[in-house]
């Protein structure tokens, strides 16, 4: 907007809806640039003209009961026409309505020991480190992990920002149900482990949590390590169209010149043939706001670049401040359309919780769930579909009625016994009549294979959303019946132990050892009750016939229980 000066009744009450709707667009939040004229120009604004301007902002914001943030502001033509001229950006976000917040989902990624969980625990709990992973301790899920400092599993923590933009976290306030309640930006950061040993539960954090952002962490002192996990990391955020946001931390483990180097290899790493993004370092708080304007939108391939030390605390105002101004990335209207549709959640956990019975973890694809609806859950190891009513609802370890599309969240299940259930499974409507399939057809291109060809009888272990089970590949539609590295075909895929439910055009990751590969479902074909049986059987009866096959019939190196090497 140039100017908004006096504005009549009626402008009034267009600029008013003009506002309610950048607000519906952005999901609460929109950035308005005052002194700037539509074709782009910074004209500004004097001092009465400015002041009158935000005089008018305010009493828009105030009608739709949303507050205003100044995120910047500079000085224009100021010596040419002999008076100060301002240009301003204001951020506007709207008060939550109740159990209502936007909701940013940035899975961590890096190799280990990059500082990771202890860049978290800083960020939730608003307490530097000690500089021996005092704030890492929070997160840890297992006693492993406390013991070797090491994460091996999936983890969840929320950072929270008010209606202007101040951080609300562990500091504050005790409980997420209190930071979810006072909170009008939520951002869920899911922690996810960085060493070799446990790559089968990162890639599934990535796939089954749907994460908007990731955040690849990059220890100063260590650089971008040649045989860790970093390149790997980058490579599966790329390969799921997730937008990258760079960390280098510890950066008062060393001096300038050696974390200068290890932001050099990093952006040598993105701006490279295979990777094409534009790194860009962030220095300042004009440069926060600049990346985070530069992210927003699809087929943006800007990456922000930051230097941060979670034991001084540099440079984690900069951090801080990028997240509350980052934009989500899916628009209400594409949201609103999600949400038409029939229900379907797809369970990533499984508890059963004393008092309460079944209670599934997991993600809202479409549609939306409330307390008291009745879905099923499926398939079973039979391809069946069981009846589920859900009595209690909970995002963020906040109560809540309702979870909508794009939301992750926590539902207690009657009628169901918790053995019943297993990760892979989806809690749909009744009304889509869902099927299930043991074998797919998908368009796939091979990343990686260590000999001449991909053929049929390969086994690995498919990843598809929550899925993750060991596939043989059936048949290869080409001419040669194989796939060489760096080339594409459709490929029929059969699952070893059990049905899944699939959706055309998923897209997919398969891997075993060091072949990687990466696709999109072009068909499903239904499942035939009993038809598993007997291809499993004849299958485990041809690999005993054959004990020195390079290929064993399920992934010996899972990580994770309730594969089905287990």
């Amino acid at each position: 907007k140039l100017k908004l000066v006096d504005p009549t009744e009626s402008r009034l009450e267009h600029l008013v809806t003009q506002m309610k709707w950048r607000l519906q667009e952005g999901q609460g939040e929109a950035i308005y640039k005052i002194g700037v004229e539509d074709n782009g120009v910074c004209a500004g604004l004097a001092d009465s003209e400015f002041q009158a301007t935000m005089n008018t902002l305010n009493s828009m914001a105030e009608r739709l009961g949303a507050d205003l943030t100044v995120l910047r502001e500079r000085e224009v033509d100021s010596l040419v026409l002999g008076e100060r001229k301002r240009v301003s950006e204001v951020l506007v976000r709207r008060v939550p309505d109740d159990q209502q917040f936007l909701d940013i989902r940035v899975s961590v990624l890096g190799n280990a020991d990059a500082g990771k969980s202890t860049l978290l625990g800083v960020l939730t709990q608003g307490q530097l480190d000690n500089g021996r992973g005092q704030a890492r301790l929070n997160l840890f899920r297992h006693l492993h992990e406390i013991q070797t400092g090491r994460t091996s599993s999936i983890s969840h923590e929320i950072l929270g920002f008010d209606s202007k933009g101040n951080v609300i976290n562990y500091s504050e306030l005790q409980t997420s149900e209190s930071i979810c309640s006072a909170s009008s930006k939520i951002i869920t950061f899911i922690d996810l482990a960085g060493h070799h040993k446990y790559l089968r539960t990162t890639i599934f954090g990535l796939t089954s949590h749907h994460p908007d952002f990731a955040m690849l962490v990059v220890a100063a002192n260590r650089g971008v390590v040649m045989f860790g996990t970093t390149r790997e990391h980058l490579g599966l955020a790329m390969a799921l169209g997730v937008p990258t946001i760079a960390v280098v931390t510890k950066i008062d483990l060393c001096p300038d010149a050696v974390s200068n180097r290890a932001c050099r290899q990093l952006e040598k790493l993105l701006s490279s043939a295979g990777c094409g993004r534009i790194p860009f370092r962030v220095r300042s708080e004009d440069d926060v706001y600049t990346a985070a304007a530069g992210m927003a939108g699809e087929g943006s391939k800007i990456v922000p670049l930051f230097k941060v030390s979670s034991l001084n605390g540099a440079n984690l105002p900069l951090l801080t401040k990028f997240f509350n101004v980052l934009s989500p990335k899916k628009s209400q209207r594409e949201q609103e359309k999600l949400m038409q549709e029939l229900p379907q959640f797809q369970v990533d956990e499984v508890f059963s919780v004393p008092e309460v019975g079944a209670v599934v973890g997991g993600t809202l694809s479409h549609g939306v769930i409330t307390e008291r609806d009745n879905l099923v859950i499926g398939p079973t190891t039979e391809g069946e579909y069981l009846p589920a009513t859900v009595t209690t609802i909970q995002r963020n370890r906040a109560p809540c009625r309702v979870v909508r599309a794009g939301q992750a969240a926590s539902l207690s299940l009657i009628d169901i016994d918790k053995d019943d259930i297993r990760k892979g499974m989806v809690l749909v409507s009744a009304q889509l009549n869902p099927t299930c399939c043991m074998e797919f057809e998908a368009t796939v291109y091979l990343l990686y294979h260590p000999t001449s060809g991909l053929c049929p009888g390969f086994q690995a272990t498919i990843y598809v959303g929550s899925v993750m089970q060991t596939a043989v590949v059936k048949n290869i539609h080409n001419d040669e019946e194989s796939l060489n590295q760096n080339e594409q075909s459709s490929v029929t895929f059969r699952f070893v132990c059990h049905p899944e439910h699939l959706r055309t055009g998923s897209t997919i990751l398969f891997r075993e050892r060091t072949t990687k590969g990466i696709g999109q479902i072009t068909k499903v074909l239904r499942y035939k009750p009993g038809d598993h049986r007997v291809q499993h059987k004849r299958h485990r009866k041809q690999s005993q016939r054959s004990p020195t096959s390079s290929t064993p019939p399920y992934d010996v190196s899972s990580d994770e229980p309730g594969s089905p090497k287990s």
